[in-house]
């Protein structure tokens, strides 16, 4: 009896098989799809392994994944490190061809502040509402960094959402970028922009972080390592550091976050209209934002000569570098020969240090 008794299927509830079902969806995706598998792969896996009943894997102080959620999420180490790699497998190079790119960037915060505004006139606390209208800004480590800070119990949910919303990209941007776009506007060449001095890019991300940092003090452990992995790729001599940054370490720490993420997602906590809620208002978020950089680049190109494509305004999302790809790809249906890869990267960039500075100043305001 004491055997059955210890046995997980005698404490087996309806809600952790739902469970298991939407950690193997996302295990599908990954696999099948190849939506983000290198975080739905791990984070399906952990919202499967914490859903198994008497594993005690988050158990505080003892389970093995409650330690690498603990001491890398809570302590705040994972993100910052993802912001290293990223760092290091930075170009800085068509943000500062083209210094104008960077609005767009900023305009696609929008979604972050309006959504921050619905969740909060919805019930949601400030806290809670800035970790969701944190989705927006489609930058997984961001969000989960704001919701250690701000809104714990959000944080699987957050996470997913935001991750889900990533790998949905190229499903996701398309439709709205057309509709708000004509076959003409699709189909305008931007014009190549100045060659950018390695000394330049050497001094970028010194300059930034300085600026970012003085501003947005509450920014400082993600802009600080985003700027000091870029440092480690433009100095050019420390290759090792460079290189185990973009993978070695990069991977690890990719391990970690997502069976953490992924752990957090237990049925208690999952199974709740507030959850629901957040996925929905993830989404919008998204949406608005992606919007909101093609209407700003629509509103420059009247008081400029030199036009920008519209389409390069979707990719100020933070979503690195799908986004980009997407408007890569819808460009190319419009004109073949029309190649907005390097200009879709700038305003990508900048989206990345928006949203650690709309981070930021949630962090400021409501900490």
């Amino acid at each position: 009896m004491v055997f059955f008794d210890n046995m997980g299927l005698m404490a087996l509830t309806p809600g952790m098989v739902f469970m298991w079902l939407i950690g193997l969806t996302l295990v599908y995706l990954a696999i099948t799809k190849q939506y983000e598998p290198l975080l739905l792969l791990p984070i399906g896996f952990g919202i499967v392994i914490t859903n198994l009943p008497l594993t005690y894997l988050m158990e505080p102080g003892e389970g093995l994944i409650w330690r690498f959620y603990h001491y890398g999420i809570e302590w705040e180490i994972i993100p910052p490190l993802i912001f290293l790699g990223l760092g290091a497998l930075t170009d800085f190079g068509s943000l500062l061809a083209q210094p104008r790119l960077i609005f767009l960037g900023a305009a696609a915060q929008v979604g972050v502040y309006v959504t921050f505004f619905i969740a909060y006139t919805m019930g949601f606390s400030l806290q809670e509402a800035a970790t969701i209208g944190i989705i927006g800004g489609a930058d997984g480590p961001t969000t989960i960094f704001l919701a250690s800070k701000l809104a714990p119990q959000l944080l699987g949910a957050c996470a997913v959402a935001a991750y889900s919303y990533m790998a949905l990209v190229p499903m996701i941007m398309p439709p709205i970028m057309k509709l708000l776009t004509t076959d003409t506007e699709r189909k305008i060449r931007m014009k190549k922009g100045r060659k950018v001095s390695s000394r330049e890019k050497l001094f970028f991300p010194l300059i930034a972080a300085m600026v970012i940092i003085l501003l947005v003090p509450a920014s400082a452990p993600l802009i600080a390592m985003f700027m000091l992995g870029n440092l480690f790729r433009e100095s050019k001599v420390v290759e090792r550091l460079n290189e185990v940054s973009q993978n070695a370490l990069m991977n690890i720490v990719t391990i970690f976050l997502g069976l953490s993420v992924g752990a957090t997602m237990n049925a208690d906590v999952f199974l709740r209209k507030e959850v629901i809620f957040i996925f929905f208002l993830g989404l919008f978020a998204f949406m608005i934002s992606t919007a909101s950089g093609i209407l700003l680049a629509k509103f420059m190109n009247l008081f400029t000569q030199n036009k920008i494509n519209p389409l390069v305004g979707a990719a100020g999302v933070s979503a690195v570098p799908m986004a980009a790809r997407v408007v890569q790809k819808v460009g190319a249906e419009a004109d073949k020969k029309n190649y907005l890869l390097m200009f879709a990267m700038g305003p990508n960039i900048a989206g990345v240090i928006g949203t650690v500075i709309a981070a930021g100043i949630f962090i400021s305001i409501l900490k």
